[in-house]
């Protein structure tokens, strides 16, 4: 009876164990790398799912450092993909020129006015994309680029994928040689951290950034106006007609831009001031809270949708964020769901510098000189009520 109870208590501490590491090896984050298609020059392009245990999984794309999906649970434990692009790499060769859909936007995000700059007593003329001005890095921008996995893995805290980039002197009319790179974390807190670091051979500018379009309901799942938003900011980057910065840095209080109760982004998406009527919407650099200080992360946005019950958290160490409703989506693009993309079908969060910033002294600085490092840090966090 003793060797019987013996081996029970051996067989069941052997069970033990074994579920045990079971549980583990399913908690422990993965990145999983696949080919996606080729581009036009032959170049493969690669797929990286990052998975943790709380069922969300993010793809990345090596054309554009795209995030290509991103799909988590809602409150009922249906899991959907909430970020819009593309299910094939042709989709984004053929679209992605004007939309940005979820790539890295550089060198310089948002908007260079007239494409020129002076940089050290010389003047520079960045390629233009949007009338006369310079958007989001050029005609050929970091979004339209082919980057390398540089490395990949998991571990207990995360799955990760470091892409890089290097950026020839003149690519765009920029000066020097850039080597850029980001690095995508999925956390088992469900966070997605976007790590943005660059060094150069000349001084430069950079401002990079991403530029994902979200909707908490799903992906071509229409309108996102009855979705709850809080923008950590009590001031905004005033803008022309243009969207160009006037160099006035103007108090949210009173206004539509003003997020700092949360509302739903439908109360004054159609507000009559100016700020809203050029743009057709929402586009705007909001001014965050708080010191701008590499690697201290302060909340920029709170994202809530009643109707799935998710929600998205923005927190970053950049001085601004563009706020920005999906304005020129027209229904010409169509996602994986088979539905047009129309006006306000997503949001997007791009944590950066402030616009035109190489334009204007009193904005913070976008400069980059030799010896010095670019390093930024943007999280995505997903949760569900």
């Amino acid at each position: 009876m003793k060797n019987i109870l013996t081996k029970n208590r051996f067989l069941m501490s052997a069970s033990a164990l074994t579920m045990a590491f079971s549980v583990s090896a399913q908690a422990m984050p993965k990145a999983k790398v696949e080919n996606w298609g080729k581009l036009a020059d032959g170049q493969t392009v690669k797929s990286i799912s990052l998975t943790n245990d709380r069922s969300t999984t993010v793809r990345i794309i090596t054309y554009g450092g795209i995030i290509q999906s991103v799909e988590t649970p809602d409150k009922k434990g249906k899991i959907a993909n909430i970020a819009l692009g593309f299910d094939s790499i042709d989709g984004y060769v053929k679209n992605n020129k004007g939309a940005f859909f979820g790539a890295v936007l550089g060198r310089v995000a948002n908007r260079i006015a007239n494409g020129t700059f002076t940089l050290e007593g010389k003047t520079y003329h960045t390629s233009v994309n949007e009338g006369q001005n310079t958007l989001h890095g050029g005609v050929e921008s970091f979004s339209r680029k082919f980057w390398t996995i540089d490395d990949v893995g998991q571990d207990k805290n995360g799955a990760h994928v470091r892409l890089k980039l290097i950026s020839p002197d003149g690519d765009q009319g920029f000066p020097g040689t850039v080597t850029a790179s980001v690095t995508y974390t999925l956390s088992n807190d469900n966070s997605l951290k976007a790590r943005f670091q660059a060094q150069t051979d000349a001084p430069t500018i950079v401002n990079l950034t991403t530029h994902n379009y979200w909707n908490l309901l799903g992906e071509g799942s229409g309108t996102i106006e009855p979705e709850i938003l809080q923008i950590f900011a009590d001031k905004f980057v005033e803008t022309d007609a243009a969207s160009l910065p006037t160099g006035k840095l103007v108090p949210v209080a009173g206004t539509a831009l003003d997020f700092n109760k949360p509302h739903k982004i439908s109360d004054h998406l159609r507000s009559k001031e100016s700020q809203m009527i050029w743009p057709r919407g929402y586009d705007k650099c909001w001014v965050i809270k708080g010191e701008a200080v590499t690697g201290k992360l302060r909340p920029a946005a709170k994202l809530t949708d009643p109707r799935s019950g998710r929600v998205l958290e923005v927190y970053t160490d950049q001085p601004g964020m563009q706020f920005y409703t999906s304005n020129s989506l027209d229904g010409r693009y169509v996602g994986p769901s088979g539905q047009a993309y129309r006006q306000g079908d997503a949001v997007a969060f791009e944590p950066e510098h402030f616009p035109d910033s190489a334009n204007h002294s009193n904005f913070p600085t976008i400069e980059l000189k030799p010896g010095q490092s670019y390093d930024h840090v943007t999280i995505f966090k997903f949760s569900h009520n």
